[in-house]
């Protein structure tokens, strides 16, 4: 693909060499000649003195410093968000696979009682359960379950090895990636005096909003009564556990190996990053952002800060106690060395005394 035709593509502004061919992208530290790359996080900007890519694609107004170190010249596409162009070219350079024919293979099972929209593709072994729907244009790849009295919207995509439990309803344009289970049973249980446990019934439902994206591997519990919502444009990563009657926020997002306990409340447009913990039964703020492996244990009430530990505090007080604890060490070492004064003229002292 030549130069210019990308330019063009991305809206972007190009000088010299609108000519020269393009064949693949890669990251800025590994690129080669006849590649393009990209650089949109400062910390990157280091390589743009010794990367061999032949273009890059560059912040609007933007000088940067290490171009002038380069020993051999690189061609710059200007345009307005470097890293948004880079994820159109992907999509020009490298399409997405063929998906699934349009049409129900002969192994998949639906009963009568369920109905299917028009352009659906369901692969494979595909169950559906009693009195469920399938939208428009929706996807469900190999060896899905849908349950009895699930909906699923329009324009869905679903992998393979899906299980959606009974009365869930996931809506539009909503993905779930392999593995992930909707509406398994929310932990509980309740103790008995003679030390054993009766299981209490769950018999709430899972509503998943428009444009969600649910990764691999996920366990998304149920309600015991009501309903576990996650709220449109939430984005869950790989192996993430949500429990009964949590609430996740509008186009939150939450990374790798999270854990949600019950009834919890999750805001708006929060952050929470790969390892957290939270506790059942809080609230957290629209707009915050919880660092990785982060413990959170009680209400977070104030939106747009940032925590960090376990137990979490705000960031810039976590990061004073980080610091004091690196300290400990020499702290030591000088007290057990003040020590050994102190009985040096305690000592002293009491020799004195003496005579």
């Amino acid at each position: 693909m030549k130069l210019r035709e990308i330019s063009a593509f991305v809206k972007g502004e190009i000088g010299d060499g609108a000519d020269i061919e393009i064949n693949h992208l890669a990251k800025i530290e590994e690129a080669q000649p006849g590649d393009i790359t990209f650089l949109s996080n400062p910390k990157y900007s280091k390589y743009l003195a010794t990367t061999q890519a032949s273009a890059i694609l560059a912040a609007k107004g933007v000088e940067y410093r290490e171009l002038s170190l380069r020993k051999t010249p690189i061609l710059l596409i200007r345009v307005s968000d470097p890293y948004i162009a880079f994820l159109q070219l992907i999509e020009v350079f490298y399409p997405k696979p063929n998906s699934l024919p349009v049409g129900v293979h002969p192994t998949a099972i639906i009963p009568s009682t369920s109905k299917v929209g028009e352009g659906v593709a369901i692969g494979a072994y595909v169950v559906v359960g009693e009195n469920s729907s399938i939208g428009r244009n929706t996807t469900i790849w190999h060896g899905t379950v849908i349950g009895d009295n699930v909906d699923v919207g329009d324009n869905a995509l679903i992998y393979p090895n899906v299980s959606i439990r009974e009365q869930c309803l996931v809506g539009s344009n909503v993905i779930i990636h392999s593995g992930t289970v909707v509406g398994s049973d929310g932990f509980g249980f309740a103790p008995k005096p003679d030390g054993t446990y009766d299981k209490i019934p769950q018999r709430g439902r899972v509503v998943i909003e428009n444009d969600v994206e649910i990764g691999s591997n996920c366990s998304i519990d149920r309600a015991t009564l009501g309903e576990t919502r996650i709220k449109r444009g939430a984005k869950i990563d790989n192996l993430i556990m949500i429990a009964h009657n949590v609430i996740i926020g509008e186009n939150t997002v939450i990374a790798a190996q999270a854990g949600i306990s019950g009834s919890t409340k999750l805001g708006n447009n929060c952050i929470v990053a790969g390892q957290v913990g939270i506790v059942g039964h809080i609230q957290i703020a629209n707009k915050t952002t919880i660092a990785a492996q982060s413990g959170i244990s009680k209400s977070i009430t104030e939106e747009r800060k940032t925590y960090f530990g376990s137990p979490a505090l705000e960031i810039a007080e976590m990061r004073r106690i980080v610091v004091a604890e690196r300290q400990l060490p020499k702290l030591l070492t000088e007290i057990e060395s003040l020590k050994k004064r102190l009985e040096e003229l305690e000592k002293i002292l009491k020799g004195e005394s003496k005579k």
